[in-house]
């Protein structure tokens, strides 16, 4: 393997020695994470992967509740959300993104999972963090509809209140990571559809409820994915997360708080796949010298790295943006421009690194061939592409 570095000059205006200490957990963990694409079979290669995540103790990162041991402040003072460090985040992600996107994948969408009763959960539902921090438990977060995919406040799934005070859940998700391998979901339905997305309640699903049930899907970048149909789930009054109608909120937070992780994912991925080539052409003679010796081909490489350094300062800024924050104060164009930089960036930096490998890179199993349908995915989830430019060219337009 190629091992990462920190970074290309360890950029001591965004790290901390804490940093460093972090960096070398998951450098630590990465040959077990790596390991785990060798399992018998996809749900497999899943379950491996959670459980070196929760080995190395990731899973901390996204899921301990407010004020513990390695958690932000208990009141965000530290430009947390109480427990998630936008800095810490997007560097377990980077490098992550580096050793496995499936395992990335897992590590994300555990915290997209748990954001919700983090943040708004009852005493009850803070009281199984510990189990979800330790990676005993996994979670998903069940938003995507199929009719309801960017337009949230569309969606379909319905929430009807019971006499005895609980809830019925009906309607169809779809998309949902970590499905396979999840204990529980969060899973937004509307309790009031004429109230459009002021009707949106966020509920805490095990997903062991009768009525819920998934269905695998295969994505082009295996990972857990799945379908969750719910027909007459009945659910107890106490598993609302938050207020009644609070749930638009609540996802639009947790997706502002994962959102320029997502970028720090494809930097991740695009490090890996420009350490790849340049190996790559370094040893690979053509016309009677290495590749790396040939212009075009230095060319290629020059516009990687200007790609790459690029996207991963964006990244960066935006994340020390948010953990520096005012309280209540957002930072949703400098997240969307870090978003939309970085996995377009990635993209290209993948392609090329496909192309340097010429035919080799086209075959099944090889690095960049995986990452080149790893990073597809990311200029989709938590906000398309153009959803960011919308965001970025409202926030432009609305400038005196």
């Amino acid at each position: 393997m190629i091992a990462p570095r920190l970074s290309n000059a360890d950029l001591p205006m965004f790290f901390e020695p804490r940093h460093h200490e972090l960096a070398a957990r998951v450098l630590a963990a990465a040959p077990a994470i790596e390991a785990a694409e060798q399992a018998a079979d996809e749900p497999a290669r899943d379950r491996a992967a959670a459980a070196a995540l929760a080995a190395a103790g990731l899973f901390a990162l996204t899921s301990s509740p407010p004020g513990a041991p390695g958690a932000g402040a208990p009141d965000g003072s530290d430009g947390s959300d109480g427990s998630i460090r936008a800095l810490d985040l997007c560097l377990a992600r980077e490098l992550l993104g580096w050793a496995s996107p499936r395992a990335d994948s897992i590590f994300a969408v555990q915290g997209l999972g748990t954001y919700a009763v983090i943040a708004a959960g009852s005493p009850a539902q803070r009281a199984l963090l510990p189990a979800f921090a330790r990676g005993e438990r996994i979670a998903a977060f069940a938003l995507t509809e199929p009719e309801a995919g960017s337009d949230v406040a569309a969606l379909q799934t319905r929430a009807v209140r019971e006499p005895d005070g609980g809830w019925r859940l009906d309607g169809d998700k779809l998309f949902i990571s970590n499905l396979g391998l999840a204990s529980h979901a969060i899973v937004f339905a509307s309790a009031d559809p004429a109230a459009g997305r002021k009707g949106i309640t966020a509920f805490w699903l095990p997903l062991d409820t009768p009525g819920a049930t998934v269905t695998p899907q295969a994505p082009i970048a295996p990972h857990p994915l799945g379908a969750l149909a719910l027909r007459g789930c009945r659910l107890p009054a106490d598993a609302v997360i938050g207020e009644v109608g609070a749930g638009f909120r609540l996802a639009m937070q947790t997706l502002d708080t994962y959102r320029v992780s997502v970028g720090a994912a494809a930097v991740g991925m695009a490090r890996r796949a420009l350490a790849e080539a340049t190996a790559f052409v370094r040893g690979r003679s053509q016309f009677g010298k290495p590749l790396a010796e040939q212009p075009l081909v230095q060319a290629h490489l020059a516009d990687m790295i200007v790609d790459l350094d690029a996207a991963r300062l964006l990244v960066l800024r935006a994340a020390w943006a948010r953990d520096h924050a005012a309280a209540g104060a957002r930072v949703t164009t400098e997240v969307s421009i870090a978003k939309l930089g970085a996995t377009e960036a990635a993209q290209r930096v993948i392609d090329r690194a496909v192309q340097l490998f010429g035919g080799r890179g086209v075959i099944a199993g090889a690095v960049v061939e995986h990452l080149y349908r790893a990073i597809r995915p990311l200029r989709i989830y938590e906000g398309t592409s153009e959803i960011q430019r919308t965001v970025i060219g409202r926030a432009v337009a609305g400038e005196p």
